[in-house]
């Protein structure tokens, strides 16, 4: 191995496109590219879109874009098509690929060596931001061309089974969807296939606090807005003491299911049910609606099924009230919301499927972040 600086061996492209006559169809912007996901999933168009003076930064199919703003983020995405970037978006590519296999610096700039680089030399505290000479003189060990070689093709091999399985984890949510519309019907139609009922008659929408005494000192579970996943599910749940938390937050309990109100998260899908909660009590932030099911009436997995639903989105962000980027759903939207509502064994049954297909991704994924500790041993260990 030989030492060498990232400026030694990347270059920063920096080719500007004449807005006045852009030949190009697309354009990337920073909310389209997700951390440590190599993949650009989300695209802007020029001629639909309003596009601020800032995107004129040209990249090429193959070059890997670095979003250098908050890199805590680990933005790194390689472009799949032609387009262009905002100038605060790097478009980076190998100097000589006879030194430096291309394939593998996207892997670089996902190192641990790389992104603690990069934030401790980001300036500004608001929206942190770095320096391409910053990026340019970090150092580190580069294996000879073969071993690069080799390296690369191991790591892109993991990440395509990750994408195979991310693939199947989306074919089985898109599966529970379309088995809610087949069991139920389109929501949103004006023919029901089942008594029409308003939502807040289905269940109980914001309840109160608990009812049960508890001491400050008790442990409940902490649910932050980022601990809600876009698909459906609570992570990285934290305890904490009740007395932190009980006044200020929304209050929820096993079984409830939680519905995120403001934007982009309502748009994005953020939602869950409310499961094994420390004391069964959880609180957390107050851009969540409650949505608790009324014994007899509704199930948990009938109402997170519904309002995740796309088209039950696209309705409500229509209905959102307030300005600029922070609307959100108002508590009566959904309390009048009119659904068909099914008899209690209907949605069991689609509780029953649901759960199994809740098997089947907790085990995709589980395998998905055994991969991703293969990737991160295979980069840090060897760049």
């Amino acid at each position: 191995m030989s030492k060498v600086k990232f400026g030694d061996i990347v270059k920063d492209v920096k080719i500007n496109v004449d807005r006045d006559n852009n030949p190009y169809e697309f354009y990337v912007a920073g909310d389209h590219m997700d951390s440590e996901d190599l993949n650009i999933r989300r695209r802007g168009r020029f001629a639909t879109d309003d596009v601020g003076p800032a995107f004129t930064r040209i990249f090429k199919k193959g070059q890997v874009l670095y979003g250098s703003r908050r890199t805590y983020l680990k933005k790194v995405s390689v472009a799949d098509f032609d387009g262009i970037c905002a100038n605060t978006t790097f478009v980076f590519e190998s100097k000589d690929p006879a030194a430096f296999e291309q394939r593998l610096l996207p892997f670089l700039m996902l190192s641990e060596g790389f992104t603690n680089w990069s934030i401790a030399h980001s300036k500004g505290s608001t929206n942190p931001y770095v320096l391409f000479s910053d990026l340019a003189s970090y150092e580190f060990d580069l294996p000879p061309l073969a071993e690069q070689k080799v390296l690369a093709e191991k790591l892109w091999a993991a990440y395509e089974v990750k994408q195979s399985y991310l693939k199947m984890i989306e074919a089985t949510e898109e599966m529970v969807k379309s088995q809610f519309i087949e069991m139920f019907g389109n929501p949103l139609s004006s023919v029901q296939k089942y008594p029409i009922k308003r939502l807040g008659d289905c269940c109980e929408l914001n309840p109160r606090r608990p009812s049960m005494d508890l001491e400050d000192t008790d442990n409940v579970s902490f649910v932050p807005m980022p601990s809600v996943s876009e698909n459906g599910y609570l992570q990285d749940v934290a305890d904490v003491e009740y007395r932190k938390v009980k006044k200020g937050f929304t209050y929820f309990e096993n079984g409830d299911v939680l519905f995120a109100k403001i934007t982009p998260c309502m748009e994005n899908g953020k939602g869950a049910i409310a499961e094994g909660l420390t004391n069964n009590i959880g609180m957390g932030s107050t851009e969540f609606h409650v949505l608790r099911p009324i014994e007899g009436v509704s199930s948990p997995y009938w109402l997170l099924a519904l309002t995740r639903l796309p088209i039950f989105r696209e309705r409500a962000s229509k209905n959102m009230t307030g300005t600029g980027g922070q609307k959100r759903v108002p508590a009566n939207y959904l309390e009048n919301f009119m659904v068909g509502l099914p008899p209690i064994e209907e949605q069991n049954r689609f509780e029953n499927i649901n759960k199994q297909a809740d098997k089947s991704v907790f085990d995709l994924r589980k395998s998905i972040d055994a991969i991703d500790k293969v990737i991160k041993s295979l980069i840090n260990e060897n760049l």
